[in-house]
């Protein structure tokens, strides 16, 4: 009996594991042109998860800085709030699309519509966002 419980429970936890896995953040569908329009209509907002130094060097024009080891650290809802809105999509990128899966993850987890962009902060600016100026 005790055997048959112990194959349950792990039977649970693995199929919990499955689930989870599957809603872990995917890239989105939509492109740069998609992205720019939506930002540029006020229906989205750029978030820019890369760190200081990166920010420091370039970032797009208008994008909001909530580096990914802030986000990583725990960031509470109301700090969230004050940064993002809710009734907007939220791009994230970073330099090449992973630590923005990474951020989307864990935004989601808060409530938010987070597509995370692959291309990374150059591309954007291949795609016609504009570099803020300094």
């Amino acid at each position: 009996m005790k055997q048959n419980l112990l194959r349950f429970c792990l039977a649970v936890v693995c199929v919990g594991a499955m689930v989870v896995a599957a809603h872990a953040a995917e890239h989105t569908k939509d492109s740069l042109q998609t992205a720019k329009k939506n930002v540029d209509d006020k229906k989205a907002v750029l978030v820019d998860v890369r760190e200081k130094s990166e920010w420091d060097d370039g970032h797009i024009e208008g994008a909001v800085f909530l580096p990914l080891s802030e986000i990583r650290n725990g960031i509470d809802a109301a700090s969230l709030e004050k940064k993002l809105p809710k009734d907007q999509i939220i791009y994230t990128h970073c330099a090449a699309g992973k630590r923005s899966l990474t951020g989307a993850d864990i935004l989601v987890k808060h409530g938010y519509d987070v597509r995370p962009l692959k291309p990374g902060y150059k591309d954007l600016l291949g795609a016609g966002f504009e570099k803020a100026k300094k």
